[in-house]
Order: structure tokens, then sequence, then C-alpha cells
């Protein structure tokens, strides 16, 4: 066993196989760590987070899970859970790779189908998008390797094989499974619960249907209910009116934590204080949805509301009528709206995104508790178009005895494009997989954030990338966290946002602090990144 640091407050633990890491998770759910919130397998991984502290030292981590190894080396075998159901997945089995399958297995197609079937599967863990399952316990016969080159969308529904694993599509997503066929059955719906059909300890038995069109699956991610609304009987409370979205804008929140086990990262706002100032300034709950905007925002009052905006930008009031016309508004300050009033958000001069909250907050509904857009898993409200009505949820009015009061930015100024940036990092997990020169390379080489960057990651790009030290070797997917910087064989880092993936195939060389991550997710394309690493508590041990 070693354990790995990943940021500030949460561990990866690396174990043999994927027997030992079940066992351990097993005995963890009878025996918790104290101040432990989530714990993410993946296939020879364990992560541990604890949530408002830091995490123990590594070898404290280790002599607490010492104790544990021995109950869970009687608990290997097949993978435990809280769910031991038997779900049988009805099968089209006329998928694109079952040929080549047939002919690297060396078993004619109608054999692979009946293997395929004839041994019963089990829940490993969830990840890579929300309700993706790994089954493991098929007939080892059928293990392939990845497609070369995977596919750029694979249809919802689709089933396939990678190394030891079988697994279920849940929505549309890019993928490199070898891909045996098809099933119409939902194994994610958002608006079920649990909305994950397969989770871990599930039996799943996979069972040849009659070949022909079966229904599309219906892509369960996004949320069904509009967060828009046209009617005037839900705007008692006063709404605001998308008038120009800009290049993206959408609802945010404080997300969803504790969901990395189904394969649902925590996402929310790219900068929680900034949304937090703002939902204070307004006399709201902190974690209050608002909206989130990229670019340009311009919004109408419909009713009487009370708006402020967080950010580096320059907002603007334009009154509907018997006033001086439009004047600029402080940032951080609750201005209070007639029905009619024009707010324009301009562009941010620096950082990423602003933040416009409203008294009472958006009347969004709410996925997996919160009414947070997710731009990879599909969770959450789709992106705000021009047109859109989004209703107070509670009184858009204070009491006279209740005070709004301005909330100004603190910390570090916001990151502008072509100036440097200074963030804190931890270095690790797999850190250990880097050249002594790369390490060094990360934290004196200045990083350009690329104009490919969103809520899921930031690119990041370097005069030379960093040099693996053996090149060809593959680590089996294990869990992220935000704020790591993932190295694919480019070199050049990509540095993971609110929306990231929970799981990722690609070394971690280190994770940003807890205490940058806001300042992290402000990066706008062209700021410039210089790492500073802590220095850890002993980072690992075994």
């Amino acid at each position: 066993m070693r354990v790995l640091a990943a940021g500030t407050s949460a561990v990866l633990v690396e174990l043999d196989d994927l027997a030992a890491v079940l066992a351990l998770r097993a005995a963890l759910q009878q025996h918790p760590l104290p101040g432990v919130v989530e714990v993410v397998p993946a296939a020879r991984t364990l992560l541990l987070r604890w949530d408002a502290r830091p995490a123990p030292g590594a070898g404290a981590v280790a002599a607490a899970l010492a104790p544990l190894l021995g109950p869970a080396a009687g608990l290997a075998g097949a993978p435990r859970g809280d769910d031991e159901r038997t779900v049988e997945v009805p099968v089209v089995y006329d998928g694109a790779d079952l040929e080549e399958v047939s002919r690297l297995v060396g078993l004619p197609p109608g054999e692979v189908v009946h293997r395929h079937g004839a041994t019963p599967w089990s829940v490993a863990f969830t990840g890579f998008a929300p309700g993706f399952a790994y089954l493991v316990g098929g007939d080892p016969a059928l293990r392939v390797p990845r497609r070369e080159v995977p596919r750029t969308r694979v249809p919802a529904g689709a089933v396939g094989l990678a190394g030891e694993f079988s697994g279920v599509y849940p929505r549309a997503s890019p993928g490199g499974w070898q891909l045996l066929g098809r099933t119409d059955l939902a194994v994610w719906d958002a608006g079920r619960e649990p909305p994950a059909l397969l989770r871990p300890g599930t039996r799943v038995r996979f069972t040849p249907a009659a070949p022909g069109s079966p229904t599309p699956v219906r892509d369960h991610g996004r949320c069904a209910a509009p967060v828009t609304t046209g009617g005037s009987a839900s705007l008692r409370l006063g709404g605001l009116e998308v008038l120009d979205p800009g290049r993206s804008a959408l609802v945010t929140d404080l997300g969803r934590p504790g969901r990395a086990a189904v394969g649902v990262s925590r996402g929310g706002a790219l900068d929680r204080a900034g949304l937090r100032a703002a939902n204070r300034a307004v006399g709201g709950a902190a974690g209050a949805p608002a909206l989130e905007a990229a670019g340009p925002l311009v919004v109408r009052s419909r009713g009487r509301t009370v708006v402020a905006v967080t950010g580096a930008v320059v907002v603007e009031v334009l009154r509907a009528a018997g006033s001086a016309g439009r004047r600029r508004v402080p940032l951080g300050v609750p201005v209070a709206l007639d029905d009619g009033d024009v707010v324009t958000v301009h562009p941010p001069t620096a950082g990423a995104a602003a933040h416009l909250a409203v008294r009472g907050g958006v009347d969004a509904p709410h996925v997996l508790g919160s009414a947070a857009t997710d731009v990879l898993s599909g969770l959450g409200p789709p992106p705000l178009r021009a047109g859109d009505v989004l209703a107070v949820a509670g009184p858009p009015w204070l009491d006279a005895a209740v005070p709004l009061l301005p909330q100004g930015r603190v910390g570090a100024p916001l990151p502008r494009p072509g100036t440097v940036t200074e963030i804190d990092v931890v270095l690790g997990p797999r850190d250990d997989w880097f050249t002594a020169d790369a390490l060094h390379l990360l934290q004196v080489q200045e990083w350009r954030v690329s104009e490919q960057s969103n809520r899921v990651g930031a690119r990041l790009e370097g005069a030379a990338g960093l040099e693996r030290r053996e090149p060809g070797r593959e680590l089996p997917s294990e869990p992220a966290v935000r704020g790591a910087l993932q190295v694919p064989p480019s070199g050049q880092p990509v540095l993971f946002g609110p929306d990231h993936p929970v799981t990722g195939g690609y070394p971690v060389v280190a994770c940003v602090a807890d205490h940058h991550l806001d300042l992290a997710g402000q990066l706008p394309p062209g700021a410039l990144v210089r790492f500073t690493a802590l220095r850890a508590r002993a980072s690992r041990s075994r």
C-alpha cells in the first residue's frame, strides 16, 4: 500500500489490484475514518477526501488504514456495495466492434455473445461519467484492449468491453471501448432516486435481445424541467429576463458534493468566494443559485428585484423611465431595480467569470441537490439563451431592519491575460512518474492558459513539455480532484476545473492547493501561470 498526496484535502491510496481496492472500500464502510466525507474507488486506487479541513499526512493515513488491511483481506473477492440486486440488461448484439473483438479473442462472434451473457458481472465502481459502471467478473477470454483511436461520440446505451471491464454508456460521450451492442435500458436517470441503476455491488446479467431497433435511450443527464418560464403567475416574486447571454451564461451554486462515487464531480461556481460574496451582498444564502457569466451579460428586471455582481467587470444599470438613465454600479454593492430596469455586465477585464446574484435566489430545478449546470455530465439546466426568464425563488425585498451589506473582494487580484499569476500546488499523486527536470520545469516555467479552456479544464501551454521517466507506461484510470494537473503524452498539462471527470487515465503531477482553487477557476485564456510547490507533510508513505 502507498498513500499519495492529492492536493491539500485528499489522498490517493494505491493498492495491488482491484480486489484489494474493493476489500478496503468495504472495510471503510464498516469502519470509516474520522472526517472522511468521500471514498472513491477505481481500478487500483482509492481516493479519500476530507471536507473543510486538510487531509492528515500520508504517514498518519497509512497508520489509520493499517488495522483495516487485515479485515479487508478477508473481504477480498466479488465486489461488495450497498446494493446486491441482480439487474438484467437486454442487449442487441450488433455493435460496431463485435467482429474486431471476435478477431482479438479468437472466438466466433456468436461465442463472444454467448460468453458475454453466460457469466454474471458485478459493479466494481463507477466513474468517468454519471452512472458509468465498471463491471467485473466476466469471462477472462473476453479481455480486450481499448481502441487505438477513441470515438468522438458513442451513443447512449452502447455496451462495450475494455480490459477486464464491461460497461454501458449512460449518455452520448466520447469513448474508446470496444462496442458489442446496445441496450434501451436507462442506467442513469437524474430524476430517479437513486439516479444510477447500477451501483457498487449490483450484479448484472446481459441477455441477448431480438435484433431490431430498440427505442433509443433518452439522455437522462440534462434536467427535463426548464429553468425558464414565461408565465406571469410564476413571477409573482419578480425575475430576470436574459436579453443577451454573451459567450456563456449559466446557473450555478456550490455544487453537488459527495457524488463522485457515482461519477458526478462537485461542480458549482468557478469562484466560490465570488458567488458567496454576491449572495451575501443581496442578503441571501451564501450558496443560493445565481448566474455565472464568462462574457457580457444583459438582463432586464421583471418586477422589483435586488441584484449584486462580483468579478472584475464593469456593471451598468439603465433605468426604465423617469430617472437619470445609464449609470455605473460598484461591484459587490446591492442595487434595487424597478420593473424594466436593464443591467449590463461588460466582459471581464480580469478573471474568467462574474457572478450575478438576485435577492431570493434564482428559482431553478435542483438535480441531485443542486441547481448548478455541469457542462461535462449534462446535469442541471442548459446554458442560458436570449429570451429566457428566470423567476426569483424567495422574497426579493428585505425587511427594513435587515441591512444590505456591500461585499468587496479579498485575497489575490484576479488573473489577467498576459500577466503572471502565482498558484500554490502540492506535488503528486504521480510526481514520481516525471523526471527531476520536469518537476523543476513545472515550477520555473510560465504556462499560458489556452483558448481551449472551459469549466471542465484549462489546457496549459509551455515552451517545453513535462517529460515522463517511462514515456510508454500506462496508468489505470484513477480518481482525480478539482485542481489536478493531468499530463497527457504531449507533456502539456490540463488543469481540471469544477466540472472535471471523476476519473482519468493520465498521471497527475500536482494538485492546486485548496486556498487557490478559486483563483485557478478565474484563469482566463491568455493568462500566465507559475506554480509553487508547497512542502507537503510526508506526501507519500508505504
